[in-house]
């Protein structure tokens, strides 16, 4: 048996962190040799989330006192902002890092400082960063040693429009996202719009034609394609933990049938081992606690739109599952490693 990757998790007490343990955990080539925490070093894990006991106790330390040269992976849970100073501060340059914060996702930092309210520090990585989306940049992630985790509403987003946009047939100005997504989207700590008071029995729109996802969403669609797209992005808070629900629309001309918009997802992701073609519109408890993304294309032949049906895990898919996913590809073990639950259904 091969030593084990020593991998490090910062920021390991939001929802994001704790999922990276609960998967790393099933993974027969890493080690959790190190959970950070600013404000809660020196407590264990468990403590925290009970739902360890028994199976993670590991005393948190604090992410000032991270040596890289200790790890050969390091997974940042950090705040938008605070990751880059990490990076800034500490380098990537011999010890990989996969981020799961905003920082390094879009390709510039001017981009970055017209939509996040703090300037880049580091606008020199952006480069050097791979998006940490597999299905389309494999081959950049296999050798980065900064790879940025995409957000959760974009991979929803990003998957399902890619192949219409690659398509020709559907025009890239047209296209409509509405998401909706469970509360821990949010992050943990507590804001008055995630209250159970306020989420309990509610629905809601937040971020209305301002969302920052969206560059990123129209970003990384215009890297891939080379067509430029412009989306009207709508995500909206379900009264629900978990899950991701993407329903993607365009205009298109010169389809034939619903047969045909399939095949071009057959094409895109017919090898693909986390994206699944459903025959019928998904749900998200067949997603729940998996690094799967289901998908249902179809064509509507009276309004003439494209639409296309995309579940995912916020928390997996999303977030922890995927960074797992890229960690698996940049040190070269099966892609699905540590990452091949069935859905947490009902």
């Amino acid at each position: 048996m091969s030593t084990p990757l020593r991998v490090v998790i910062a920021g390991a007490t939001g929802y994001t962190g704790s999922e990276l343990v609960r998967l790393l955990l099933d993974h027969p080539d890493v080690e959790i040799a190190g959970v950070t925490s600013s404000s809660r070093a020196g407590t264990r894990f468990d403590e925290i989330y009970p739902q360890f006991t028994g199976f993670f106790d590991q005393k948190l330390t604090s992410t000032e006192e991270i040596n890289p040269a200790d790890y050969d992976a390091i997974f940042l849970g950090l705040p938008h902002g605070i990751s880059m100073d990490f990076v800034k501060q500490n380098g990537y340059e011999k010890t990989p890092i996969i981020d799961l914060s905003s920082d390094f996702r879009l390709s510039s930092a001017e981009l970055y400082n017209q939509w996040y309210p703090e300037k880049h520090v580091l606008p020199n990585a952006i480069a050097d960063a791979a998006f940490g989306l597999p299905e389309w940049f494999s081959e950049d992630i296999r050798t980065a040693n900064l790879i940025a985790n995409p957000g959760c509403y974009p991979t929803s987003a990003i998957l399902p429009l890619i192949p219409l946009i690659k398509s020709g047939k559907v025009d890239p100005k047209s296209i409509v996202i509405d998401a909706k997504s469970g509360v821990t989207g949010a992050g943990a700590n507590a804001k008055p719009n995630t209250h159970f008071p306020t989420v309990n029995d509610n629905f809601s729109v937040y971020g209305l034609m301002k969302h920052r996802h969206t560059p990123e969403i129209e970003d990384v669609t215009r890297r891939v394609t080379g067509t430029a797209s412009t989306v009207q992005f709508t995500p909206h808070l379900l009264p629900v933990s978990r899950g991701i629900l993407t329903v993607v629309y365009g205009k298109a001309e010169g389809i034939s049938s619903s047969d045909e918009v399939r095949s071009w997802f057959e094409n895109a992701y017919g090898d693909k081992p986390f994206v699944r073609l459903n025959d019928k519109p998904p749900s998200l408890h067949e997603i729940r606690g998996t690094n799967f993304c289901n998908l249902y294309p179809t064509f509507d032949e009276r309004t003439g739109n494209v639409i296309v049906v995309s579940v995912i895990d916020n928390l997996v898919k999303g977030a922890a599952g995927q960074a797992i996913q890229n960690l698996n590809l940049r040190f070269g073990f099966a892609e699905d490693s540590g990452l091949n639950q069935s859905s947490l259904a009902p």
